[in-house]
């Protein structure tokens, strides 16, 4: 299936190297996470902002790289990411996604990857989802990028883990159904993890 990147992925692109280069020369550690993570293993391009994860302690060090690369922070009230502005480009820095802080495990679970011809860790396809699963809410109950993900990367996902992880949770446990309904997932190893 094709995927026609939007009109601001050239930018994306262009801010995630830039971001990259001010983690690297300020020694900051971060995996690219979010729909560019999914992108960078095959997966549809994202018409968003540029996500990296953090551990919490290298959070402030992360956005002070930021700034010295020239771009505008912000702290917002939410207290579980900071942000970036690339001219018109968000960076999230995000240090608690929904699901649990961003720990040592993420950064051994990642993969490093080129990515648009930059060497970049990548956040492993499992956190990523399951991140983007467990945000689902009742006041945005949209399920369409967490499908078309899993539609596109369903061989690279371990359903085993991302179920494990989701479905004690309401919509988690709705987009195991759609996974399985829909074909995308093995309906076996779901069947096996509900049973555990």
């Amino acid at each position: 299936m094709g995927y026609t990147p939007s009109e601001n992925f050239p930018e994306l692109i262009e801010t995630m190297k830039r971001a990259a280069a001010a983690f690297a020369a300020a020694d900051v550690h971060a995996l690219l996470g979010g729909g560019l993570a999914a992108w960078a293993r095959g997966g549809p391009p994202t018409d968003h902002d540029v996500d990296f994860f953090v551990r919490e302690r290298d959070a402030e060090q992360a956005l002070d790289a930021l700034v010295e690369a020239g771009m505008r922070p912000e702290r917002p009230p939410e207290g579980w990411l900071l942000k970036a502005w690339d001219g018109e480009t968000l960076v999230d820095l995000i240090f608690h996604p929904a699901g649990g802080p961003v720990t040592d495990e993420h950064f051994e679970r990642a993969e490093a990857l080129e990515v648009a011809a930059q060497p970049l860790l990548v956040a492993s396809i499992d956190d990523v989802l399951t991140t983007k699963v467990l945000a689902i809410s009742e006041q945005a109950p949209d399920f369409r990028q967490v499908l078309e993900m899993s539609r596109s990367l369903r061989e690279q996902i371990d359903w085993e883990v991302v179920a494990a992880r989701v479905g004690e949770t309401p919509f988690g446990a709705a987009f195991l159904t759609l996974v399985e309904r829909l074909r995308i997932a093995p309906q076996a190893t779901l069947e096996a993890t509900a049973r555990a």
